[in-house]
Order: C-alpha cells, then structure tokens, then sequence
C-alpha cells in the first residue's frame, strides 16, 4: 500500500478580528436590570510589549453569578441559578485607544480543590494579532484580601509583582463600583497568562 507523506501545515495568527463577526449576544453586559448580586465595572486597557495600546483584541470574560454557581449544566451545586438575569459570559473589542469594558456582578466564591474555596475571580481570555492561540488568565478582586490569602491558584504564586498582574483595583466611576484590570501582553509588567 502506498503511504501519503503530507507537509506540517503552518500556523496562522489570530486576527485582525472583524467585529461584526464575531458579535455576542450580551456583548459586554451580564446582566439583566433584576440580577442578584454587587453590580460592578471591569474596565482596562490591552498593551503590547512595547506598551502601545492594542486596539483590535477581543477579550472574553466568564465567572460565576453572586452566589458562586456557574451558568453551566455541569455545576451541580444547590445555590439557585439565575439564568434569566445574570448570562456569565460577555466579549467585547478593544477600542481606538486598546479600551475595553464589561458590566457585571461580582462573583461568588466557587469550590476549589480539596473542599477549599477559590477567591473570587473572572476567567479573561484574550485573543489578538500575533497571537497563535488564546491566552487565559484570571482577574482577581484587590479589596478582597482575605479570599486571596486563601486562594490556591494565588498562593502557588511566589513572585508578588506577577501576582499582582491578576488583581483588579478597586475604583468609582459615577458613583458606580468599577474595578481597573490592564492586560500586557509582554514587558515588565506583563500579565500571568495560564497553560490550558
């Protein structure tokens, strides 16, 4: 029998994104005028190595609702779901100047492992020119330090400077609770992006 030999098929970047295609239905609002839970903000900027703004990257978010249960089939827990308020993902382009914003809530504590519990924290997945795959990475709460003290994916972290490329801080933006997160994608203060 006669073998076929194919060459290696070479990767492609991701983007440029064309926007209208990739559209989400709740674009970058997670909830409903009804949802249960401390409505917040996240909003920041994407940088490149160089720190130039990165001005077509699409930025994914998922989390939990307030009571810690993920809109997912697999979540089995007891708290109530509140999928007709609250979606748990949003997606979102970077605007002219790299800007990108979700309104949500913050999330609830979800189980860790060995019946611990994770801190709160936002999944952010971010895809962009140049980048042959996403990369994953996990926004934490600043003012939320005694969760973060016992978070296991925070602790396994010994370098407080990359530690700190997960917290979001802490703001007011007309009289709403607004939490700043940037995302370097390279350099000195380059964001902790996680194998998946």
């Amino acid at each position: 029998m006669k073998k076929m030999t194919f060459g290696v098929t070479p990767s492609q970047t991701i983007g440029p994104f064309f926007h209208y295609g990739m559209d989400w239905e709740g674009g970058a609002n997670l909830v409903g005028e009804n949802v249960v839970g401390e409505r917040i903000g996240i909003e920041g900027r994407v940088f490149d190595g160089s720190g130039t703004a990165v001005t077509d990257a699409l930025i994914e978010i998922w989390q939990a609702n307030a009571s810690g249960r993920y809109t997912h089939p697999e979540d089995s827990q007891q708290t109530p779901p509140d999928e007709d308020e609250f979606i748990g993902f949003g997606r979102t382009e970077t605007d002219d100047e790299g800007y990108f914003r979700f309104d949500t809530i913050k999330p609830g504590r979800v189980p860790g492992p060995e019946n611990t519990l994770q801190a709160p924290h936002i999944s952010v997945s971010v895809f962009a020119r140049g980048v042959l795959d996403r990369l994953a990475t996990r926004l934490y709460f600043s003012d939320e330090t005694e969760a973060n003290a016992e978070d296991a994916v925070l602790s396994a972290i010994e370098d407080e400077t990359v530690r700190a490329s997960l917290l979001a801080k802490l703001t007011e933006s007309d009289g709403k609770l607004v939490y700043r997160f940037n995302i370097h994608l390279q350099g000195e203060q380059e964001t902790l992006f996680f194998e998946i």
